[in-house]
């Protein structure tokens, strides 16, 4: 495991970036979704350096599935990992983003890059969660 220097830019690393985009492409596969058909997986870098994946999973009852993005978030949170240093999260195309509940959950742990990517690994696109979720709301609305 690599622990991730303070002011290290991951999506400028281009070791760390493609450890990211290996692990949600791969675990993209291990998508349980038979109703959508629609694969997501999601690969959380914790600062400590370690990679932490989710795909999607669906359930006849809509409501009871969950998001890839807060699969990989939850195996983070329960392994100890509080800050987080970069997202990847892989659908059929790099159009895919974090949803809304996804943006939310994860602006907890600050504004981290996410990395959108296709299935192919190569198409790709970048963003700050900040601009996925502009003026969200957070542990400073409730002081």
């Amino acid at each position: 495991m690599q622990t991730i220097k303070p002011g290290t830019k991951i999506l400028a690393d281009r070791g760390l970036r493609e450890q990211l985009i290996a692990g949600a492409v791969s675990v993209r596969e291990n998508s349980y979704s038979p109703y959508s058909h629609y694969k997501v997986g999601a690969a959380l870098m914790g600062a400590s350096g370690r990679i932490y994946t989710g795909a999607n999973f669906e359930n006849a009852s809509y409501g009871a599935g969950t998001c890839a993005e807060r699969v990989a978030l939850g195996a983070a949170l329960s392994a100890g990992e509080r800050s987080f240093a970069a997202l990847c999260v892989c659908a059929e195309d790099e159009s895919v983003t974090p949803c809304g509940i996804c943006r939310q959950a994860l602006s907890e742990f600050g504004d981290i890059p996410v990395i959108c990517v296709g299935a192919d690994g190569k198409t790709v696109r970048e963003y700050r969660l900040g601009e996925l979720l502009p003026s969200g709301f957070g542990p400073a609305n409730l002081e």
